[in-house]
């Protein structure tokens, strides 16, 4: 699924493709796409139900959010790249001049490192979040103008190649379900990290979110690493 030709995102420093993509995979007849609803554009108006996709950045929705939320129900879809292939592309013609697969991988875990932001929000009677496990392609052009962390080498565009999966949470079943049956009934986030298998600062994003929603507590210390438990 490609919708936008190279040479019509070449320059742009936005996400546009991969939403536009995810828009169009949601969208069913007799949806109305990109209405508005209380002052707010919205990405999808759906028989009640709001959809709203964002590929990052759920601090910037936060207030959107807490808003609609009051009245609407209000369905969340976050794409996680599983797998990634990265093509470079020459900064003047948009011509390929690689393509290779990335070496990393994403897992439904990603997911914390946005609901950090809205921690509150998560168990909100109208508030779904659906995490999509997608394939994406993502274009790089060495233009100069990228983070120093790539050499000046700047993301331009994503574009999705297949929704693998989908999964939605709107109740604290859905989101203890996350953690491991073998977790300790007290742990660190260095044993939640070994049991699910991620880094360290991944798992502390998790017990942060699932902490602050109200659905685990700190229960004390061992050594230097807080104890927590479900609350």
């Amino acid at each position: 699924m490609v919708p936008l030709e190279l040479s019509a995102v070449i320059g742009t420093r936005n996400e546009g493709s991969l939403h536009a993509s995810l828009k169009e995979y949601y969208c069913q007849p007799g949806d109305l796409c990109e209405g508005e609803v209380d002052g707010y554009l919205i990405d999808l108006i759906k028989p009640g139900r709001l959809v709203e996709i964002q590929t990052r950045n759920f601090s910037a929705l936060k207030v959107k959010l807490e808003n609609l939320l009051q009245k609407h129900q209000v369905q969340l879809v976050h794409p996680i790249s599983v797998r990634r292939q990265i093509r470079r592309v020459a900064p003047e013609t948009g011509e390929v001049l690689s393509r290779r697969k990335s070496p990393k991988k994403g897992d439904i875990y990603d997911l914390f490192a946005e609901l950090v932001s809205i921690p509150h929000l998560l168990l909100h009677p109208n508030l779904t979040i659906e995490a999509a496990l997608v394939v994406d392609e993502e274009i790089r052009c060495a233009d100069g103008q990228g983070s120093w962390r790539r050499r000046g080498v700047s993301i331009v565009d994503r574009l999705l190649v297949e929704v693998l999966e989908t999964r939605a949470f709107y109740s604290r079943d859905h989101y203890l379900a996350l953690l491991p049956g073998e977790l300790p009934a007290q742990f660190t986030n260095k044993e939640l990290a070994h049991c699910l298998g991620i880094a360290v600062p991944k798992a502390r994003r998790v017990s942060y979110t699932l902490k602050h929603a109200g659905l685990i507590r700190e229960v004390g210390k061992r050594g230097n690493e807080i104890l927590h438990e479900v609350d």
